[in-house]
């Protein structure tokens, strides 16, 4: 079977779509940074919760109570004009890089204020799914666009053999 540039383009259009998709619920959900304290509540006789995952919108205790953090789009700013939400968009997103080097710095200036080297074997800090179906976004789009730019070179060279005939 051979691969037509029609349904090339189509399968391509389908997996940048789901890119998108992808993208939104990465950004909707709370799991971009997910603390699993578990192992110290129990050696600390379960005084708190200490296990949480954050979003970028807010962080999450292990029971589903969710603190907000600041959301740029809430109903309290009404009167923000579109222009102003586009920029506050895009510094989101440039937020995202800061968040994910801000939490590494944060968990590093706690361990040594503790002054505990076993405190990074009883709690397990990882990157959640949220921050992995952003990658997968991210490599979807860097291949549609890639795909896209080739059957665009494709049809222009095909065009130019035709009018040389």
């Amino acid at each position: 079977m051979k691969l037509s540039l029609g349904r090339l383009s189509l399968l391509v259009a389908l997996v940048g779509a789901s890119s998108f998709v992808f993208l939104v619920v990465a950004i909707a959900t709370d799991f971009w940074y997910i603390i699993d304290a578990s192992r110290l509540e129990t050696s600390r006789n379960g005084t708190g919760v200490l296990s949480s995952h954050s979003g970028l919108w807010r962080t999450c205790r292990v029971r589903n109570e969710c603190y907000p953090l600041i959301n740029p789009f809430g109903h309290e700013n009404a009167n923000i004009t579109d222009s102003h939400r586009q920029l506050l968009s895009l510094v989101t997103l440039t937020g995202i890089g800061v968040y994910i080097a801000y939490s590494a710095a944060a968990f590093k200036e706690a361990v040594c204020l503790l002054r505990s080297k076993d405190l990074l074997v009883e709690i397990d800090i990882r990157f959640g799914w949220s921050l992995a179906l952003v990658w997968i976004s991210f490599v979807a789009e860097v291949l549609t666009g890639a795909v896209f730019l080739l059957a665009a070179r494709v049809v222009g060279l095909k065009q130019r053999h035709e009018q040389v005939l």
